[in-house]
């Protein structure tokens, strides 16, 4: 059966995009990428040669409005996300966003304001590639009891990426652009609402030990106004606790990882070397590393899901902009907290 073509026009091909998105999408038989548009002309241009895509734009407003294209992937800033989403979406186009969502709750509850006001088009988050390996097997684990009872979690996303003060100031250390949204904690939080029951109320600390950085262009010095270094504890609807430790300036740090602590047994998901997921039961002398055979494991099909969903042979299921509002809430809530220094409950009013 020959499928109906899917022109697909790009708004910011950066180095995820160029990786994962335009390859995934050049796989998809009937899929064209028909059209670019980056921050500056001279950046559309370049992208357009190296990545032999057909139409350049002069800004994303012209592209999102473009007959010719049937659906837009957003590969900007999340500074952006929310105005080209609600745009393209009232453009008729089918839109897919690179993670995060958005900078705030605010503007992720717009962006699905939109999409439920036009049900007839698809509106995806590129998921967290955490977990995706072993996503079934560990669903069909937890389904199974095999922990029992979730009595813990433990979410870590500690590394160094930002222990040389000395480096220029990242988009992710800058609010502005990268929103409420603290080091890795959103990507991990999505992975681990897969496994878990919602969370109901958050208490943050954060503090950031390196609070001046230079400019990438000139000698500025410029303020970082995202935390480097994150504590929060959680209650889960269920009654479990859970505990997230993130850090960008830890050296020798644990990188990430996600720990379920049950009454029968233990599972703990390392995100490090690969994918690697251990598991322990009741009755075993220590942990073992899950062995899948290899057809049984998942992986990345982020552009396969969204043609699907355009071509109505699946839908959506990682990432939907519900689950994204929900991170989003999370991520505003850890926000709010520090703010405050007091407890935050979930969802938000």
């Amino acid at each position: 059966m020959v499928e109906d073509t899917v022109r697909v026009a790009i708004v910011g091909a950066g180095a995820n995009t160029r990786l994962r998105h335009i390859p995934g999408f050049r796989e998809i038989d009937g899929v064209e990428i028909v059209g670019v548009v980056n921050q500056t002309q001279e950046s559309t241009a370049r992208a357009a040669q190296e990545l032999s895509i057909p139409k350049q734009y002069p800004d994303w407003q012209a592209l999102v409005s473009d007959d010719d294209v049937d659906a837009v992937m957003i590969g900007t800033w999340p500074n952006l996300h929310c105005e080209i989403t609600c745009a393209a979406l009232e453009a008729g186009k089918h839109v897919l966003t690179e993670a995060r969502m958005a900078r705030n709750a605010s503007e992720a509850h717009a962006m699905l304001k939109a999409a439920q006001a036009h049900p007839d088009l698809v509106a995806q988050i590129v998921p967290s590639p955490f977990g995706l390996e072993h996503e079934s097997r560990m669903r069909q684990l937890i389904e199974d009891g095999f922990i029992g009872d979730l009595r813990e979690m433990v979410v870590v996303g500690a590394a160094d990426a930002f222990w040389d003060y000395t480096k220029p100031l990242h988009w992710r250390q800058d609010a502005e652009i990268s929103g409420y949204n603290t080091l890795t904690l959103g990507i991990m939080h999505e992975t681990a609402m897969r496994w878990t029951s919602p969370t109901t109320r958050v208490f943050a600390q954060a503090t950031t030990f390196e609070p001046k950085r230079p400019s990438k262009v000139g000698t500025d010095i410029l303020d970082v106004t995202v935390p480097d270094s994150l504590q929060v504890l959680t209650e889960l609807s269920d009654g479990a606790r859970g505990l997230y430790h993130f850090s960008g300036i830890d050296l020798f740090g644990p990188g990430h990882q996600i720990h379920l602590y049950g009454t029968r047994g233990t599972i703990k998901a390392k995100f490090n070397d690969g994918e690697q997921i251990f598991v322990g039961h009741a009755g075993d002398d220590d942990m073992t590393l899950l062995r899948v055979p290899k057809e049984q494991l998942g992986g990345w099909r982020v552009e396969a899901e969204f043609i699907g969903a355009i071509r109505g042979t699946e839908p959506v299921r990682l990432t939907d902009f519900e689950s994204g509002v929900r991170y989003m809430e999370f991520t505003e809530a850890v926000h709010r907290s520090i703010q405050t220094n007091a407890p935050v409950n979930l969802p938000l009013a």
